[in-house]
Parts: C-alpha cells; sequence; structure tokens
C-alpha cells in the first residue's frame, strides 16, 4: 500500500496550487493582477480558468503558477516609479497568483513561440521557477500539473511526497539530457530517479549527459493520478489505436489505466460561446426563437462571405485548423465537388473560416468550378467564426484523431448539428441524432475516409429534408441538452472529485461529500523508468 497523505502543516483546508503555462482569466478576489490575467493559446487556458474560479467560488485555499507575460498582462514596470514598483512587488507577495519571473516571459505576445527552442527555454524557465520558488512558498497539499511544459514537476512532487494530478492536453513531447535541464536552474540531481529515461539508467553520472529525459512521458510516470481532456482518447491510447503516440507515453499511460490513476475528463467550451448573449453574432437568440435568429444570421453570414443569399439553403461550416494530419481536411477536398453538385438544387453551401497549409486546395476547386457562391474560404477570424456557428446549420469536424475539441460543443449550443468521425472527444459528445425518437445531436461516421464523410453529410442533408417543425423542435432540444452538458461547472467538478479521491476527503468542508466508493491510496514512490523496462 501506498503512502496515505495528510494536511501539510495541519491546515484545516487542503492548498490546491494549479501549474499551467496558459489561463483566460481569474477571479478578481485572488490578487491585484487577477483582472489582468489572459495568455491564451487553446483549451488548456479554458479549463485552468473554469477549475480556479470554481474551486474560489466554492471557498477552496487554490493558488495559480503562471508565467509572468508582462506584455500580455499589459505590465509595464518599466513606466512605475520606485513607491509604486514597491506596492507592485508587495501586492505580487500577497497573492494567490504566483508568477515566474524570468525575461524570457516578459517581452512575449504570444503564449507559444514557433520554433522547438524557444518552448523548451520558457518551459524549463517556468519549471526553475516553480521548484525553486513557488514550491515553497505555496507549500501546497495537492499539486495539478499540465502537458510536457510541467512534465519535470511531478518528479519532485514525489520527492516532496505531495500528491499530484498530471493533465495530458496534447499528446506532444520534448526530451532533454539532466546536464540541460540542470544548466537552467533545476537540480534535477535531487530527483532524477522519478523521471522517465529514454534507455534505462545505470546511475545519474552515466545518464546525466547522454540519456535523454521524456518530459512528457516523465510527468505521466511520475504523477499520483492522471487524466486526458476526454475518456475515449485516454481508451484509444491504452489500446495502441494512434501511431503517432509514443511507445514510453503509451506504456506510462496505460499503467497509470490498469492502476485506477487515470480518467478522461471533457474540457468545456468558455461560457461567452453563448447565441444568447454574443455580441458577435447579428441577433441574440436562444432555443426558444432559435429559428428566426438563425435565420437572419445565416443572412449576414452569407453576406458576410458572398455566399448567395438563400433562407432554407443548409449551410456547412468549418471551424477547424485546415491540418491535414489530424483534422480531415483533405476528406472534404476529395468530395468537395460531388457534395455541392449533388445537393446543388438544395442550394447547398460551404463556409470554410479557418487557416492552414490545405486553404489553397480549396481556393483551386473553388476556382475550378466556380463555386464562388456556393463555397467560401476565407482565414480564421474570431468573430467572423461565432457568426458562422449561429448563421450555420451544420458544422464539420472529421478529424482522424481529437483529444478533446471544442467546437463539437460549441456548435450545438448555436443550433448548428455537428458532422463528426467517431473518435476520442468526437465519440464522447457527438451521438447519432435521431428525430423520431428525440435522442441524439449530431451525425456520425465511424471509418476514417472521404465515403464515411460523404455519407455523413448525406445523413444531414435527409434530416434538412424534414418538416420544418420537425427540425426546429430537435434543434430546440440540442440546444438545451448542450448548455446543460457541456459547460466549465460539470468540467470543475469532475476535477474537484479527483482531488477529493487523491486528498481522501472533500475538498470544502460544506461542498459535500465527494466521490462515493473507497479513497485512492498514493501509490509508492517507483525506480527510474525507461523505455523497456
Amino acid at each position: 500500500m501506498g503512502t496515505r497523505v495528510g494536511l501539510r502543516s495541519g491546515r484545516r483546508k487542503p492548498r490546491i496550487l494549479v501549474v499551467t503555462p496558459e489561463i483566460t482569466y481569474l477571479p478578481s478576489g485572488m490578487g491585484n493582477m487577477a483582472h489582468r490575467m489572459r495568455a491564451k493559446a487553446g483549451g488548456l487556458a479554458d479549463v485552468s480558468a473554469s477549475l480556479v474560479s470554481a474551486l474560489y467560488r466554492l471557498g477552496a485555499d487554490v493558488h495559480v503558477a503562471i508565467p509572468h507575460y508582462r506584455r500580455m498582462f499589459h505590465v509595464d514596470v518599466d513606466r512605475l516609479i520606485s513607491d509604486e514598483l514597491r506596492i507592485y512587488l508587495a501586492n505580487l507577495s500577497n497573492s494567490r497568483i504566483h508568477l515566474a519571473q524570468d525575461r524570457v516571459f516578459y517581452y512575449r505576445d504570444r503564449v507559444y513561440g514557433s520554433y522547438i527552442e524557444d518552448g523548451i527555454q520558457v518551459s524549463l524557465a517556468f519549471q526553475r521557477e516553480v521548484i525553486n520558488n513557488i514550491l515553497p512558498q505555496v507549500d501546497p497539499d495537492l499539486i495539478h500539473c499540465n502537458d510536457w511544459m510541467t512534465g519535470l514537476i511531478p518528479g519532485m512532487t514525489r520527492r516532496l511526497n505531495i500528491p499530484c494530478l498530471f493533465t495530458v492536453h496534447n499528446i506532444h513531447t520534448q526530451h532533454l539530457t539532466l546536464e540541460r535541464i540542470e544548466s537552467s536552474g533545476i537540480d534535477a540531481a535531487d530527483f532524477w530517479p522519478y523521471l522517465y529515461y529514454d534507455r534505462p539508467p545505470a546511475n545519474y553520472h552515466e545518464t546525466r549527459a547522454s540519456n535523454p529525459v521524456d518530459l512528457l512521458a516523465s510527468g505521466i510516470f511520475s504523477a499520483h493520478f492522471i487524466n486526458t481532456v476526454s475518456p475515449s482518447f485516454l481508451q484509444e491510447v491504452v489500446e495502441g489505436h494512434h501511431h503517432f503516440v509514443t511507445d514510453p507515453i503509451r506504456r506510462e499511460m496505460a499503467a497509470k489505466y490498469h492502476a485506477g490513476c487515470a480518467l478522461g475528463i471533457l474540457n468545456a467550451p468558455d461560457p461567452d460561446y453563448d447565441p444568447l448573449g454574443d455580441p458577435a453574432v447579428a441577433v441574440r437568440y436562444g432555443p426558444d426563437d432559435h429559428a428566426a435568429g438563425k435565420r437572419r444570421n445565416k443572412a449576414a453570414l452569407q453576406d458576410r462571405l458572398g455566399l448567395r443569399q438563400q433562407d432554407d439553403a443548409p449551410v456547412f461550416f468549418w471551424p477547424s485548423r485546415l491540418d491535414p494530419v489530424q483534422k480531415g481536411c483533405q476528406l472534404l477536398t476529395d468530395i468537395l465537388y460531388d457534395v455541392v453538385s449533388t445537393w446543388w438544387a438544395e442550394g447547398i453551401q460551404i463556409a470554410i473560416v479557418a487557416n492552414g497549409s490545405y486553404q489553397k486546395h480549396f481556393h483551386e476547386i473553388v476556382e475550378r468550378h466556380g463555386f464562388y457562391d456556393r463555397v467560401a474560404v476565407c482565414d480564421f477570424d474570431e468573430d467572423l467564426s461565432r457568426l458562422a456557428y449561429a448563421g450555420s446549420d451544420y458544422m464539420l469536424m472529421p478529424s482522424r484523431f481529437e483529444p478533446c475539441g471544442l467546437p463539437q460543443m460549441i456548435s450545438p449550443i448555436y443550433g448548428t448539428l455537428p458532422v463528426v468521425h467517431r473518435t476520442g472527444g468526437l465519440r464522447d459528445t457527438v451521438t447519432p441524432l435521431d428525430a423520431d425518437a428525440g435522442t441524439g445531436n449530431g451525425f456520425c461516421f465511424e471509418t476514417y475516409d472521404a465515403a464515411g464523410l460523404r455519407w455523413a453529410i448525406g445523413e444531414a442533408m435527409a434530416f434538412h429534408g424534414r418538416p420544418a417543425a420537425v427540425r426546429e423542435a430537435q434543434i430546440a432540444r440540442v440546444m438545451r441538452e448542450a448548455r446543460a452538458h457541456f459547460n466549465h461547472d460539470v468540467t470543475a467538478r469532475a476535477y474537484i472529485d479527483i482531488y477529493e479521491r487523491m486528498l481522501q476527503r472533500p475538498l470544502i468542508s460544506d461542498f459535500g461529500q465527494g466521490l462515493d466508493g473507497p479513497v485512492v491510496d498514493v501509490p509508492p514512490a517507483e525506480t527510474p523508468a525507461a523505455g523497456g523496462r
């Protein structure tokens, strides 16, 4: 049996430290910098923000560690006079927001750079500050780390016997030697046995310069509990469905899964994705008046994109980046002419609001066949994308793989039905629509190929041919169900349940009983890991 962890220093409430390289917002009561916190690259920022906000709202002793992105946070310390600077620094020290300090963060205008070395440098500086300064200052009872950018920290938490949850948002990783890690100011010799190496390590000195550490595999291996951002993607990785997942990551994830220390928790879209309050839509609407609202938004979208003005035209929207490795855009180019030709009389239209290498192929098809008023292809724009969610009837997302995905959860909130390949988070969030039974929320295909996507589009068009009253009733139902299921409170509750299991007590005294069933023992420290062990 592992060590059963109690509260540190006899505190009444457990102290939680969330370590994240990005965040969307923070509650104003957490510190004087809270209103400035916005550094977002993807869903990790939204999940971190919603989780911290839920914990704070419930009265938990929650702290956040994040790089001090001065430019993104609109902090210009050069303009502060000495008294203002002293007050600024004093306020930081009294906050529950812990900003990792290094000039590599200060002048950035985005979270992740365009080359690998930049990301590695940011990651090492961030982890150095967390391990050397923030951890001793906060003295947490539980630490929550995210992705390879924080993959060394769980090893240190093993050394300190602090329970750690590690969330895998993306499957990417980096490999660094202990020598490189230590040159950044992290004393990896203190916790080197808890990291995962490319080959079995003989000893520290033999390993230091020649045996790279896999950062993501280390985070998974060292953490006491892990989660992916959808249940199905976790299952797919464990079962070896995806060739791009390396063997070390798959093995360590499978080990956690079979030990009962891994779960999948779905992300949720930002709450401002709501047609009732979205300032980017032409006309705001909800489930009860969606028919008129979507009709007016469709007209606005058609006008904006140069598509033919037609109220009853079925409009399909592509919101994801045009990445042929993951997102399946080549499936749509393969059938685009056939789809538009087959449903020409019905007035089918396709709106592509996305960047990526495949954009040129869509432009070529449009030009070759003169589909200018049927297919629109333009660069991503946030406001235009939101208008497209409101003005479209269907959303296309035929991903080859999907750790979670957000468009398939956003689109039904706007009354736009998703057309997806059943994989990962898409499988967990989209079920086949059955208008007669009043169930489901979209159209799914099982086999990843162009014929499968063509079939699913055909199912959507068959639904589009149903009487208006039938369609409107189903869309209203889908919108209400999406609001209930795809929200941050549901996601935060699932993370809180994991925290309670790891702490073996309710997180907040008046919050409830936590998870039913037995508590989880923190597993004992393990031996150094490497491929082939």
